[in-house]
């Protein structure tokens, strides 16, 4: 029995690995040529139309998410009152990035419909007072990893956005902000190193994504301490990576994809022929011509970890744009990314709060790339 048991069970795992390389073989033999897609582009017409969506929650204090720890009785404050320069939009990060999306339509298109209203929300919640008293939320004895480290990106890709725009608006809230920033760079220099294994997920806590913000940030602002903290911790994480299962994606309720996010974040950091070296063995698919990637279907867009997939789509698309940039012999990925914003971004203007609180951020940064 045991011999008979210990057979099918040869022949089952000896069946399986058959058909995943048949799967492999037949794709990488296929002739067929995705769709050419329209590359989307950013407007004075969307920009104010994506305004809209940071300018109805930025203020809006419920619902609201807080994933605080309370340490007791004390704690239990108003959204506002713990938070009042990022306490709308549902949640802190979203409220962030919420705020960086308003920056970069106004930097791109200062004649935008509503730039006065716009200017007046970013100087009022972006004031010296609420970023100190964000500093306090921070020191609590319970709050040391709050928002690690998703918020703490998109707060670095915002202070990324105002440095790199020369107006007065831009260096006043730069100098508020700027206290709050030199906190987080200090906790991301602390942290990495005491991060023994990434996290490879495709939501908040995906360490990649962290460190591409990041990074971004300490390369424009020559913020040298930092650059070096993340270049030695993401060489550790995944330098040695191959064959990344990018079939495996998306899970249910990803805005995130694991394997793109490390291959955006490794463009960063490494040289063009030491990256496409270790993009062959990473993502080997990314080289066929013929290379298709379906984008992801949201079935309940009122469902908040459902709508999450309209997400991943706008994030797919940067982080393709990211790992073709330079690189001819990849540009049909380009094709892909534009496939993956237009589907997705008549999705965003619903009326349902679960995805309009944050999903415009995710569509301007991804329109974004497409500039490049």
């Amino acid at each position: 029995m045991k011999k008979q048991i210990l057979t099918i069970t040869l022949i089952s795992i000896l069946s399986c690995n058959n058909n995943q390389k048949d799967k492999v073989d037949v794709f990488q033999e296929t002739t067929e040529k995705p769709e050419i897609v329209e590359v989307p582009k950013l407007n004075l017409e969307q920009a104010n139309k994506l305004a809209e969506l940071p300018l109805h929650c930025l203020n809006t204090e419920y619902p609201n998410r807080l994933s605080q720890t309370l340490g007791s009785d004390q704690d239990l404050k108003s959204p506002s009152t713990l938070h009042p320069a990022f306490y709308g939009c549902y949640d802190w990060h979203s409220s962030v990035h919420g705020h960086w999306s308003l920056i970069s339509l106004l930097k791109y298109f200062p004649e935008i419909d509503k730039a006065e209203e716009i200017k007046e929300s970013l100087l009022n919640n972006i004031s010296e007072e609420n970023i100190k008293q964000e500093i306090e939320y921070f020191k609590g004895e319970h709050n040391k990893n709050y928002e690690r480290t998703y918020g703490w990106a998109w707060l670095l890709k915002m202070a990324e956005e105002l440095h790199t725009w020369n107006t007065p608006l831009a260096r006043t809230l730069e100098a508020n902000l700027q206290p709050l920033v030199d906190l987080l760079c200090e906790k991301y220099i602390e942290y990495l190193p005491k991060l023994n294994y990434p996290l490879r997920v495709g939501q908040h806590t995906n360490t990649a994504f962290g460190l591409s913000f990041a990074y971004d940030y300490a390369l424009a602002t020559q913020r040298l301490d930092l650059k070096q903290a993340i270049e030695a911790r993401a060489k550790y994480f995944f330098l040695n990576d191959e064959d990344c299962p990018m079939s495996w994606e998306p899970s249910g309720s990803d805005f995130l994809s694991p394997c793109l996010e490390e291959a955006a974040l490794m463009k960063r950091l490494l040289p063009k022929e030491e990256y496409k070296l270790w993009l062959t063995k990473f993502l080997p698919q990314l080289e066929n011509k013929n290379y298709d990637l379906a984008p992801g279907e949201v079935s309940d867009r009122s469902d908040g970890k459902l709508v999450h997939l309209d997400g991943l789509n706008f994030s797919r698309a940067w982080n393709l744009y990211t790992i073709a940039e330079g690189l001819p012999e990849y540009n049909h990925l380009k094709n892909i990314a534009n496939k993956h914003i237009n589907y997705a971004l008549p999705n965003i203007f619903g009326d349902d709060y679960m995805g309009s609180h944050w999903l415009g951020s995710f569509a301007i940064y991804s329109l974004n790339t497409t500039k490049k």
